[in-house]
């Protein structure tokens, strides 16, 4: 039996087990594989990840707080996440642990449209928010980085010019402080915070003003907490379009799935399974 996993702390509330199952059956795999959830509490992510490939897994993905240090376990590393300086895909083979990310590629697939010359407004510095910010600037979008730690989002900013994301001396990525956000006219706004996971009042939370969506505003919630958040709501109510954290899920888990599997992923039926309808 051929073993893949999510790997997180917490990690109970993941999709991936059910919406990744479903794929393998609809593979032909079911019989072959499985997908579960394991936690992992920070701190002893290397030393129980390591363990796995001798357990029968073949793969598994990473959710937080764990992509910086999947990124480092890692013997081999894609282009991609080594840039970004994470990883949410580690495949295990021929004795080694090889690193992928496939946070970007999934958010790019999720969107509606092309990114390029589009300001965009990233909210977050871990590892998603670092996929978000290389997708959106490699595809030419000028890129403004929030966190509620300001060092947070300048050492993301200088880590990814650092490794060829468009520099802060072109004008394309720079964090940015709640005062500069205002009244900027942002057209792409990613929130990578964990804010909506629970039931705080994200614009209490967040620097953004419900007012100021309309429709030439795309928002992306990566929070995926059971119904549609507050944030996915006001955006739709006042016109502007709205992708749910669980699209991304899917586009980035499927890609996932082709590493493994070489598969093309059933994403009509992951999308069911993962609850974001047919």
């Amino acid at each position: 039996m051929k073993r893949l996993a999510v790997l997180g702390h917490p990690v109970s509330h993941s999709r991936s087990p059910a919406m990744q199952t479903a794929a393998l059956g609809a593979l032909g795999l079911g019989g072959e594989w499985t997908y579960e959830a394991i936690d992992i509490e920070p701190g002893e992510f290397a030393e129980r990840a390591g363990k796995l490939p001798g357990q029968g897994f073949v793969g598994v993905n990473v959710t937080i707080p764990h992509k910086q240090a999947a990124l480092e376990l890692a013997d081999d590393a894609s282009e991609a996440a080594e840039r970004i300086g994470a990883a949410n895909t580690l495949s295990f083979r021929d004795g080694g642990i090889r690193a992928d990310n496939t946070d970007a590629t999934g958010l790019l697939a999720a969107l509606p449209g092309p990114v390029e010359g589009r300001k965009a407004l990233v909210l977050g510095a871990g590892g998603s928010a670092r996929a978000a910010v290389w997708a959106l600037a490699g595809r030419g979008a000028p890129v403004s980085v929030w966190n509620r730690t300001p060092e947070r989002a300048d050492e993301l900013v200088r880590d990814l010019a650092a490794a060829g994301a468009r520099t802060p001396a072109e004008g394309l990525l720079r964090p940015v402080s709640v005062e500069q956000i205002a009244g900027n006219g942002y057209e792409l706004i990613i929130n990578c915070t964990a804010v909506g996971m629970r039931d705080e009042d994200p614009f209490d939370q967040l620097p953004l003003d419900p007012e100021r969506f309309d429709g030439d505003v795309v928002l992306v919630d990566l929070v995926y907490a059971g119904s549609e958040g507050r944030l996915v709501q006001e955006a739709r109510r006042r016109g502007a379009t709205a992708v749910e954290g669980l699209e991304v899920l899917v586009r980035q888990g499927g890609d996932s799935l082709r590493i493994w599997t070489g598969m093309d992923p059933p994403l009509d039926v992951m999308r069911k399974a993962a609850g974001g309808g047919t």
